[in-house]
């Protein structure tokens, strides 16, 4: 079912929804003296950065309903609405009654059904090239959304392909890594280490986690070492992130990362070493080196040559990049990826996906 959208004003940096046609009810007593208007739907703790950014531009009343268990208590910046059950999803959603869902997740959306009679909105939560990430959105949600947040236009042409014609399709950026464009770069000789999960995309974390710190340890650089949040708790990487916490232990230059966001970690490194993760995507909004491995456990993929990709680390290879910067055919090709992808990165991505939840209210 598709919902009529508008917009009643909108000036710089304020963004305002309206309902029209529609009585609005009381949210029993899950919001008191409060009308949610845009109601976002968090699956898991590490996917709140995005509704946070946007969030930031919403100037009517908010909230976020956790999915599961475990994103309870996520967001220090978003209202959450207490719900009994996380996983009564129709039912906490239709409680609420709010006049747009936000949602970031591509998996088990067909165990839903309230798309059917509040708008939903999608927006990506990473940005990943070359893990199918396009392919499983396309599947998965399309169909059952009124609006698709694209960070740029390669995800928007296969969008576009693959949903109704009546689904609007709309080119925002990346909202989380407004905060990357124009900052400075802080020549404190830190790198980041942020591999894609390795449950999902079985990227390099397991073959080369260890051997970074090793690499680093001892040295003049700082190292942050941010494995996926999924990896810190379940599945497949949890036995490699628990044996390189205790490595971790004993080396005094490296740092296991607990920032809150990536972004945070982004703002405070010079080079970036990962593989395929979405990570990168929000890197290249920095300008400053990207170093990918590509010795990765899915067999069935590559990984997509963007910065300087190498199977073999070595610390030379980070001393150049920090003295130097990436080599000009790496530019180039860099250059030449980022025309391909389209991601407007003018630090108003979250901005842009403001206005379009907004606009999707009935």
């Amino acid at each position: 079912m598709r919902h009529d959208c508008s917009v009643r004003s909108v000036t710089p940096g304020v963004l305002i929804g309206t309902v029209t046609g529609r009585r609005r009810k009381a949210a029993h007593s899950l919001v008191v003296h409060s009308m949610v208007e845009v109601l976002y739907a968090i699956e898991r703790p590490f996917m709140r950065k995005t509704f946070e950014a946007i969030d930031r531009h919403v100037d009517v009343e908010s909230a976020y309903i956790p999915v599961r268990a475990d994103a309870l208590n996520c967001s220090d910046h978003i209202t959450e609405i207490e719900v009994q059950n996380p996983d009564a999803v129709d039912k906490n959603v239709r409680s609420i009654d709010p006049a747009v869902v936000v949602y970031n997740h591509r998996f088990g959306i067909d165990r839903f059904t309230f798309y059917e009679e509040y708008p939903l909105v999608h927006v990506r939560h990473g940005a990943s090239i070359g893990r199918g990430e396009i392919e499983v959105t396309s599947k998965t949600i399309l169909e059952h959304v009124d609006a698709a947040l694209a960070p740029g236009e390669r995800w928007a042409r296969a969008y576009r392909a693959a949903a109704p014609p009546d689904v609007r399709i709309a080119v925002v950026g990346v909202p989380e890594a407004d905060a990357l464009v124009d900052a400075p770069a802080p020549r404190a000789r830190r790198v980041l280490y942020a591999p894609t999960n390795y449950q999902v995309g079985r990227g390099t974390y397991a073959n080369t986690a260890r051997s970074i710190i090793e690499c680093f340890a001892d040295t003049a650089y700082e190292l942050l070492f941010r494995p996926h949040p999924t990896d810190r708790r379940e599945g497949p990487g949890l036995p490699v992130t628990r044996e390189c916490r205790e490595l971790i232990a004993d080396v005094s230059n490296v740092v296991f990362d607990t920032a809150t966001t990536p972004v945070e970690s982004m703002r405070r490194s010079d080079v970036l070493i990962s593989d395929y993760s979405g990570s990168i995507t929000e890197w290249l909004h920095t300008g400053r080196p990207l170093v990918q491995l590509t010795n990765i456990d899915a067999l069935d993929r590559e990984i997509p040559r963007i910065g300087v990709t190498t199977d073999a680390f070595g610390l030379e290879l980070v001393d150049d990049l920090y003295r130097n910067g990436a080599p000009p055919t790496v530019k180039r090709r860099q250059a030449s990826w980022l025309q391909f992808l389209g991601i407007p990165m003018d630090g108003r991505a979250s901005e842009r996906a403001a206005r379009e939840v907004c606009q999707c209210t009935v």
